[in-house]
């Protein structure tokens, strides 16, 4: 059986801390003397840059720290109200295959959203899991709005995960005006509360332990 520990962090926890948290507890899973975990937490409002991040994705530099994450992916924010789920698994002995490992957040992220009645989508050649929006005005062409509702950001080092999902609970939402979220520009971005759910952080923890029991089986996937 695959042992994860689940850390839930009740403060703000700075951007750099949760690197070095992170960094230590991937190298102690590759050294074999630590289990998986997947570390819940909040940050203080700042911008993360992912490899793939664009200079003129930033489009107001001086709003709120921004930080080189390493993760894959362009800019993304992170603030209150957002909950940050890293994911520090062993794909080792899950299946050494990126692309199933993405899958299988999306789907977390799906699953746990269908907990509140909450229809999330993929969508092509976007990041991110998303929610059509039949309560805004149709787009230009008369397809339904679309808003992002989370975002997810990897890295592997040895087949060992790093970073992972974001959740938008009730995070202040002018404050992806900063940036060009996930290069993205033709779409916006909402939370749970937005879509006029009383959902709180540790509701969402609890929808997140139970469908990633769903998702991620205790034995390999290999």
């Amino acid at each position: 059986m695959l042992m994860v520990e689940w850390i839930t962090s009740t403060a703000k926890i700075p951007y750099p801390e949760a690197l070095t948290f992170m960094e230590a507890r991937v190298a102690a899973i590759t050294a074999g003397i630590a289990d998986e975990a997947i570390w819940l937490l909040e940050h203080p409002p700042l911008y993360t840059a992912g490899t793939s991040a664009r200079p003129e994705d930033l489009t107001q530099p001086d709003r709120f720290p921004v930080y080189n994450a390493g993760r894959g992916g362009q800019y993304t924010y992170h603030g209150p109200g957002q909950r940050v789920a890293y994911v520090m698994l062993d794909l080792n002995k899950r299946g050494r295959d990126v692309r199933r490992f993405v899958c299988a957040l999306e789907d977390w992220v799906i699953a746990t959203l269908a907990e509140f009645n909450v229809t999330g989508e993929r969508r092509a050649g976007r990041v991110g899991v998303w929610v059509t929006r039949p309560d805004k005005a149709p787009a230009p062409d008369g397809t339904l709005q679309e808003d992002k509702i989370a975002a997810i950001g990897v890295k592997l080092r040895k087949w060992i995960s790093f970073h992972g999902i974001s959740i938008n609970v009730e995070p202040d939402l002018s404050h992806f005006g900063g940036i060009v979220p996930c290069g993205i520009r033709d779409h916006g971005v909402t939370s749970l509360v937005d879509l006029g759910l009383p959902v709180t952080l540790a509701d969402l923890d609890v929808a997140l332990q139970s469908t990633f029991q769903q998702i991620f089986a205790s034995e390999p996937i290999n």
